[in-house]
């Protein structure tokens, strides 16, 4: 059976994402393996078409055109969590991460502000850098009141 270590090995934003994925369906606390299973990524990034410039253009244009989004974040949990300030319950909707590999890799301008964007609409949202960052970022998510 592959480990979330050993697909996160290359080092890529791809193997730690993948990684974090292996680590929820397999690894995760039993108790929040249920909550998991709602875990899902946004394809948003990543190379797209035949490997040739014209071929990305193409593709780019064909997910521009079916609404993918420039910033948006690579994973979401649509798991609903509340939280105190100063005795006020407030809602989290749901938790937003920007996965980025471990090493020379930061959140874009477009990322950064849709980050900003969740968190003024009631959402969580956060960058993590490597899948043990995320997973531990979802841990302490999923900690806070049901």
């Amino acid at each position: 059976m592959i480990t979330p270590q050993q697909l996160a090995l290359s080092g890529t934003e791809h193997a730690e994402q993948c990684a974090l994925f292996c680590w929820a369906n397999m690894y995760a606390p039993m108790e929040y393996r249920g909550e998991l299973r709602s875990l899902f990524a946004i394809p948003n990034g990543g190379q797209r078409g035949d490997g040739t410039e014209r071929g990305a253009m193409i593709a780019g244009s064909r997910m521009k055109a079916e609404g993918v989004k420039e910033g948006v974040s690579d994973i979401f949990l649509p798991v609903p969590r509340w939280y105190l300030i100063k005795n006020v319950d407030h809602v989290y909707h749901g938790l937003f991460i920007e996965m980025k590999k471990l090493k020379n890799s930061y959140a874009t301008d477009e990322q950064k502000a849709f980050i900003v964007l969740m968190k003024s609409r009631g959402y969580a949202a956060t960058v993590c850098r490597g899948w043990i960052e995320a997973s531990q970022v979802l841990i302490s998510y999923l900690s806070l009141k049901a």
